[in-house]
């Protein structure tokens, strides 16, 4: 037998027996432990037979190789079997880790590359696009409207695009200037997407006017072109700018009070009576004042404070102290005080 023939049977290259052993190599391994010596035209088989560590070839006699256990070369064969698939699962089991890892930094390239804001000059044109991105809307949608009441069709049209939205799980929530309490087609409007699963809150200080959809685009009015708010807005698409808009949403909401629909409950005149002690009490409880503080600045006991805050929110049907605040807030008394003059000793 020749050198390269050794050679090439030694090596056992280009056989990986993975689908088992061919008929050849089981007859030349039968062979083999006869004591039948091999020759050229058995290289392939004697390669399979390598590579499955049945037989070990004596480099100084090639042409009769050792027949090796095959129970213990099935075995050796087997854990390398085990072990490749371990391997491989263990491949497929950290490709989602993977993707989830490297989508982060795709998704934030697609933040950079895809974002802006786009003007758009004409009412109608705001309509449709806003009325686009709501239906297209998935989990949120943000309103705030600080600019009054629309005209009936715009509030229908609202109205039925809110609804549907509610239909598929979105959620709804609005935000009023306190105003809008007054305003009977707002009620109804309110009222009617209340009982559908909408939120909404008025609130008496300034805000922004915005619409936000799903936290991903956001519409706002012009303060760049110089046109008129009700009239024009910006698209932006921006996810930064949008989760800013979003958060100046929330703070405002946060500050603002429910709202079902219900008309605004009727405050009490000033001049109905209270006393200068009554004033003093909610001047402070509306400045957040330590009732201790305010007690013994009355020279009062704190639980004569309990009681007159008592009176006090029965008067304005206030069930909380920040909802007596907010009455007094707007009451006729209030403004009267704000509106009168110093006197010589303020």
């Amino acid at each position: 037998m020749d050198e390269d023939y050794s050679a090439r049977a030694g090596s056992g290259a280009g056989v990986d027996g993975r689908e088992g052993l061919s008929a050849a190599a089981k007859a030349l391994y039968a062979g083999i432990t006869r004591g039948e010596s091999v020759g050229p035209a058995d290289g392939p088989a004697l390669r399979e037979l390598l590579a499955w560590h049945l037989v070990a070839v004596d480099p100084d006699r090639p042409e009769a190789p050792i027949a090796l256990d095959p129970q213990e070369a099935g075995r050796r064969r087997l854990d390398e079997g085990l072990r490749e698939l371990a391997a491989r699962a263990a491949g497929v089991a950290a490709v989602p880790g993977v993707a989830d890892e490297l989508a982060l930094h795709f998704e934030r390239a697609k933040w950079r590359s895809g974002s802006g804001s786009e003007f758009l000059a004409e009412a109608e044109q705001v309509g449709a696009r806003i009325g686009e991105a709501v239906s297209q809307a998935e989990t949120e949608l943000l309103t705030a409207q600080p600019l009054g009441p629309r005209g009936a069709d715009a509030m229908e049209a609202a109205l039925s695009r809110d609804a549907r939205a509610l239909a598929r799980g979105v959620s709804v929530r609005t935000l009023y200037r306190d105003g809008e309490r007054d305003d009977p087609a707002t009620r109804d409007r309110v009222t009617r997407l209340t009982a559908r699963g909408a939120r909404f809150r008025t609130l008496a200080a300034p805000f922004q006017s915005c619409v936000v959809v799903d936290r991903r685009q956001a519409f706002i009015p012009d303060h760049v072109v110089g046109s008129s708010p009700t009239h024009t807005a910006w698209h932006v698409m921006d996810r930064a700018l949008v989760a800013f808009i979003a958060e100046g949403f929330e703070d405002a909401w946060r500050r603002a009070d429910i709202w079902h629909g219900d008309p605004r409950r009727a405050t009490p005149d000033g001049r109905a009576g209270l006393t200068h002690r009554q004033r003093e009490i909610l001047i402070d409880t509306a400045a957040g004042v330590d009732q201790r503080i305010t007690a013994r600045r009355l020279s009062i006991g704190l639980r004569t404070l309990t009681k007159e805050l008592g009176v006090l929110r029965a008067r304005w049907g206030a069930p909380t102290l920040a909802a007596l605040s907010y009455q007094w807030a707007l009451s006729a008394e209030r403004r009267r005080m704000a509106d009168e003059p110093a006197g010589p000793g303020e």
